[in-house]
């Protein structure tokens, strides 16, 4: 093989080579997004279709099973979930793994297309949207007040926080939750309208009519022309007063003989509050090749300047930022990562106890990682916890191909030959020995490529990962080990021990005698030596069956969601009561940092429950575990269930422990 000869002879090429690798994987690491977890959300599409007025039975025979029985027929279908609610149709379709979210979607529409027709003709479009993970909010911003209610805390955030944050580098959407519009509400007296004779139709009548915007052309001359507008839309609450209902000659039936007009939110029925306060919640959207911790530290940067902007008794928290506990988690990995490369270091030097022999891997290691991002930039990837650990563990991999050329080489010099004629041979005769390590190692990690599963598709990108700093690692052994070692390395009887190297051969010998008496006695007792490997194997595969399983292990990230239903027909204002009784129990315990609660009417229609959410971030250091504050007679559920009455249910969101 002449790679090795070229690179050695050739060391500037070698060395460009390198640094083309280094450079091409800073690139790919400065554009990479950042995740928790990679990209393993099933395709998944819902359609709902809204036949305002119907029943549920009428929704279900009119609606959900004929577009049952046409989409049952798409390929792929693992699960196909419907319900039908009074004036809502909701069907879920999740597919299998291997196929792709964006065709499956298509395949969707258009078989909502082919039975369109045989719908009924007032049911509103069908709405068929993908459901994503990227698409959910990575940030809630709590815009909150003493002296502010929703209404007011909604056109702040609509005004002057919306657009702003929505101009920030990588955010896709903002989505204002708990928002209240202003609206101009009519309450009707039914005896005053069964008096003077008039329904609510009429008054629906009126408005259509006379609360219109129409184009009113223009008037013009010789010389000028001007645009003329009517005044038709009412904006007040006095103007809606005036509206007339009803004329019967000179006799005029106006709104506020039959009721009042009033100002206030358009719905009544949601309900925010952040630490007990009045709040409106903005969700921050990423968008999908976006860092998602880059995006949060904008965000937070853009936040400081607007709450200068805002009224005194305006506030702005975050009771929720994923950013943080990515950037915890993947943090974490780096300083592991750091680590094993500092003990990789140490553990070379200490074995090989010849400083310029340890310099060939320290710059070997970093050149095989650092272009690895390269590649996972180019695959689609991202870097998360499972990625970085796969580096994590290619330390130790790729420092295997650089060690062993080291090492041959350094046989070489110590018989007394020169450093450039040590590295020839030595590439000589292990060359096919470094390809053959690599190719069994990517035999090893290329079949989770396969996996179709939503654990094979968790260890994709770590497969991936592994596999490509493994090529890289065979590369850099191939091509720059040998000529750092021909240019690096001196004979042996230039190199010098201290004391702490002298100090660790006699060790390292005491450990070899010891472990060739054992060995001696393994191989003298083979029958001995067989049935304790047997029972290893034995005891290993009953631990294995007795350990937990779990598909991802609990993590306490201090946050903690709690959803509330509440009794059937329930209306938001019981549900609220409810929730504040929760909200005194959650403050008081000493952990807690802060909490968001809502209210929101389901969508099904009247008669469905009011429900609640509660998020719950507790503080920062020393405290019990969120497991320990839910659970037990003294934990929050036992709380929940023991003092407030009511037939509530609380569903407490496992993984957000």
């Amino acid at each position: 093989m002449q790679l090795p000869q070229i690179s050695i002879r050739r060391p500037v090429l070698t060395v460009m080579m390198s640094l083309a690798l280094v450079l091409f994987g800073i690139i790919g690491l400065l554009r990479l997004p950042v995740r928790e977890l990679p990209n393993i959300d099933p395709p998944i599409v819902n359609v709902q279709t809204v036949f305002k007025g119907a029943n549920a039975s009428v929704v279900e025979t009119e609606v959900t099973e004929r577009l049952e029985e046409e989409l049952n027929s798409i390929e792929g279908i693992k699960t196909l979930l419907s319900e039908s609610k009074e004036q809502v149709s909701n069907i879920t379709i999740e597919f299998n793994l291997a196929r792709s979210i964006d065709i499956c979607a298509q395949d969707v529409r258009d078989r909502v297309g082919r039975v369109r027709g045989k719908l009924p003709d007032d049911i509103d479009e069908p709405i068929i949207a993908k459901q994503e993970a990227d698409a959910q909010p990575v940030m809630w911003i709590a815009l909150h007040s003493d002296r502010y209610d929703t209404l007011e805390l909604s056109r702040l955030a609509e005004t002057q926080l919306k657009d702003v944050l929505q101009t920030v580098s990588g955010v896709s959407q903002i989505v204002i939750g708990g928002e209240k519009r202003f609206a101009i509400r009519m309450w009707l007296d039914a005896n005053k309208m069964a008096a003077r004779g008039v329904t609510v139709s009429d008054v629906e009548r009126a408005l259509r009519q006379q609360n219109v915007e129409l184009p009113s052309g223009r008037v013009e001359n010789l010389d000028r022309e001007m645009t003329i507008e009517t005044l038709g839309e009412m904006k007040t609450a006095e103007q809606f007063n005036q509206l007339v209902i009803r004329s019967e000659g000179a006799t005029l039936v106006r709104l506020r003989d039959i009721g009042e007009a009033k100002t206030g939110p358009e719905d009544l029925r949601s309900i925010g509050r952040y630490n007990g306060k009045p709040a409106v919640a903005l969700g921050v959207v990423k968008q999908t090749q976006a860092n998602t911790i880059e995006v949060a530290r904008d965000i937070k940067r853009e936040l400081a300047r607007l709450q200068k902007t805002l009224p005194e008794s305006v506030q702005l928290n975050l009771p929720y930022d994923e950013s943080e506990y990515v950037s915890a988690a993947v943090g974490e990995v780096w300083i592991t990562l750091g680590v094993a490369f500092g003990l990789v270091v140490i553990v070379i030097y200490v074995f090989l106890r010849n400083f310029r022999s340890t310099i060939i891997p320290t710059v070997a290691i970093p050149v095989s990682i650092i272009g690895t991002f390269a590649a996972l930039h180019f695959l689609g990837y991202s870097i998360n916890i499972l990625t970085m650990l796969a580096l994590v563990l290619s330390i130790g991999i790729v420092v295997d191909d650089a060690i062993v050329v080291l090492e041959n080489i350094y046989r070489h010099v110590e018989e007394g030959m020169t450093p450039m004629a040590a590295a020839m041979k030595a590439m000589d005769e292990i060359a096919f020995a470094i390809i053959a390590i690599t190719f069994s190692l990517v035999a090893v990690f290329t079949p989770l490529a396969f996996q179709t599963s939503t654990t094979g598709r968790l260890f994709l990108e770590f497969a991936a990962t592994v596999v490509v700093s493994v090529i890289i690692s065979a590369f850099v052994a191939l091509t720059l080990t040998p000529m750092m070692a021909a240019r690096i390395l001196r004979p042996h009887h230039e190199a010098r021990q201290n004391l702490v190297l002298r100090t660790f051969e006699r060790f390292f010998a005491r450990v070899a005698r010891t472990y060739a008496r054992w060995l001696d006695r393994a191989l003298r007792h083979r029958g001995l030596t067989i049935c304790i490997g047997a029972l290893s194997i034995a005891a290993a595969a009953v631990l294995l069956g007795r350990l937990d399983k779990d598909f991802l292990p609990e993590e306490d990230k201090g946050r903690l969601f709690n959803v509330v239903v509440a009794p059937e027909g329930s209306t938001s204002e019981y549900t609220d009561r409810q929730i504040r009784k929760m909200e005194k129990i959650v403050e008081s315990y000493p952990e807690t940092d802060s909490y968001f609660s809502a209210v929101a009417l389901s969508r099904g229609g009247p008669g469905d429950p009011a429900s609640g959410l509660m998020f719950i971030k507790f503080k920062d250091g020393p405290r019990r575990s969120v497991q320990d504050l839910v659970a037990g007679p003294t934990g929050m559920q036992a709380r929940f269930f023991g003092e407030i009455e009511g037939a509530l249910a609380f569903a407490i969101v496992p993984k957000a422990i």
